[in-house]
């Protein structure tokens, strides 16, 4: 196939163009590697070097000696055949070098740059626009056509293998990290138990020392990976820097089987303090993600799947305002069977079952963002819900987040009590409308129940959050 029409970053898998830009481009990966994986002591110490203006001068000169040879490596690659696996994956199986091929500038619409040179003809350009992809390779930027090409392209690919793309936040959604110097007392026999480096398949706790770190993983969060890979392209996405973001995937993906290249870090988004998809090589309509914090994605809140936080450490309780024990400082932790990731495998089983065989007959216009909508809705069907006292004012009630939570839940949300009433939500029993709620018999709850089925996405025991069982 022709390189002007149908380049290395055409391929539907961003692994395998960070590789071919390894072998073909000879970025002097291993370097690379080494800057993206150094601790921060390492950073800081690179930062403190200085270069005299000589030394500056003649790195510039060696770079734009490198990126000449690197034109005239790539206008001799002629044609590359692509094979699909039996994941969906698309792979390069091999190239073909043509001494006499070239490619003419006039006709390259210049669909992506690495660094300053056009990542198909190798001309140096001016500027810079698109965006950048520096997490799939490093000074890799791809026009807007070429993105919006790639997603249709990568679309058609995944849809035949029946996946979707998957969004995993890290930290509070798939482990919990502290610092050491944040331990406390009640902590310190952990430093006992820690899981060793040099087979994390098999453990869960990690003494992450160039780091001056802590690491728990998740309960269930190795087989969660096993099943979700099965549905989905996952990705890594988090708010910690590139260099954490890199050891927490080894912890998690130590065979790189889930992630590879798919790790993006504070350092890779458009948007300071936002997660986004413009970073993504996956079509909105076919992405979820999985997060703990709502706020993070405010784009894209119609993709989201909010997770329950997973606070083992002490420190990470006091971070959120939680004046109480911790996971690990109560020695227990979240149930493998029970907790929050068993629960949101199998909503994802669910929402990827609807995409792929009940709306089979409508191809084109299938939408996970709906699917995810339908799913939600089903939650509190059939409960009618009034709130007593929740609220600071009655007129503030349908902008409050626990009422538009709860309508999303698929529950029919009033001000006013009647027969059709199931359920009473209020902190304090003595209320009118508490006391109507127990002489019809109806469900007086916490307002934790609402946010315990919004979490696990079903209707949780009334009975766990009676709110005769707080105790004042």
């Amino acid at each position: 196939m022709s390189l002007v029409t149908d380049s290395p970053v055409h391929s539907s898998s961003s692994d395998d163009f960070a590789a071919f830009l390894d072998t073909e481009l000879d970025s002097k990966s291993s370097a690379s590697s080494a800057s993206d994986e150094e601790t921060p002591n390492q950073r800081h110490s690179d930062s403190a070097a200085s270069s005299s203006p000589d030394q500056d001068k003649e790195a510039e000169e060696d770079d734009d000696s490198d990126f000449q040879s690197k034109r005239v490596k790539r206008s001799k690659v002629e044609t590359l055949e692509i094979v699909e696996d039996d994941g969906g994956t698309t792979s390069f199986a091999s190239l073909k070098h043509n001494s006499e091929a070239s490619i003419s500038k006039e006709i390259c619409t210049h669909p992506g740059s690495f660094g300053t040179m056009c990542i198909v003809c190798g001309q140096l350009l001016d500027g810079e626009s698109g965006v950048t992809f520096g997490y799939i390779h490093k000074g890799l930027r791809l026009g807007n056509d070429e993105i919006v090409r790639l997603r249709n392209t990568d679309m058609k690919n995944l849809l035949r293998h029946k996946k979707l793309y998957l969004i995993l936040d890290l930290d509070h959604t798939l482990l919990n990290s502290t610092q050491l110097m944040h331990m406390t007392l009640d902590e310190e026999y952990l430093n006992g138990q820690t899981d060793s480096l040099q087979d994390v398949s098999k453990g869960s706790l990690f003494m992450l020392s160039s780091m001056q770190m802590m690491t728990k993983l998740r309960p269930f969060v190795r087989t969660f990976l096993k099943e979700a890979s099965q549905m989905f392209e996952m990705y890594i996405y988090t708010m910690g820097d590139r260099a954490y973001a890199l050891e927490m995937a080894k912890l998690l993906d130590p065979g790189r089987e889930y992630f590879n290249a798919k790790v993006i870090s504070r350092d890779d988004g458009t948007q300071r303090h936002q997660k986004g998809l413009d970073v993504v090589l996956g079509q909105e309509s076919a992405v979820l993600i999985l997060d703990d914090t709502e706020n993070a994605w405010m784009k894209h809140k119609d993709n989201l799947i909010l997770m329950e936080r997973y606070h083992f450490f002490a420190s990470s309780c006091h971070q959120f305002g939680f004046n109480c024990k911790s996971l690990s400082e109560q020695k227990t932790d979240e149930s493998e069977s029970e907790g929050a990731l068993a629960s949101i495998l199998k909503v994802l089983r669910k929402i990827h079952q609807i995409f792929f065989e009940e709306l089979e007959e409508n191809m084109d216009g299938r939408d996970v963002r709906q699917v995810l909508k339908t799913v939600r809705k089903d939650v509190l069907k059939g409960c009618k819900i009034v709130f007593s006292r929740v609220f600071p004012t009655q007129s503030q009630a349908d902008n409050h987040h626990l009422w538009r939570m709860a309508e999303q839940l698929g529950a029919t949300c009033s001000t006013e009590l009647d027969p059709s009433v199931t359920h009473v939500v209020s902190k304090d029993s003595g209320t009118e409308k508490s006391h109507w709620a127990l002489k019809h018999n109806k469900f007086l709850v916490q307002p934790g129940w609402i946010e315990a089925a919004n979490y696990f996405w079903q209707r949780q025991p009334e009975e766990n959050f009676s709110v005769n069982q707080i105790k004042n």
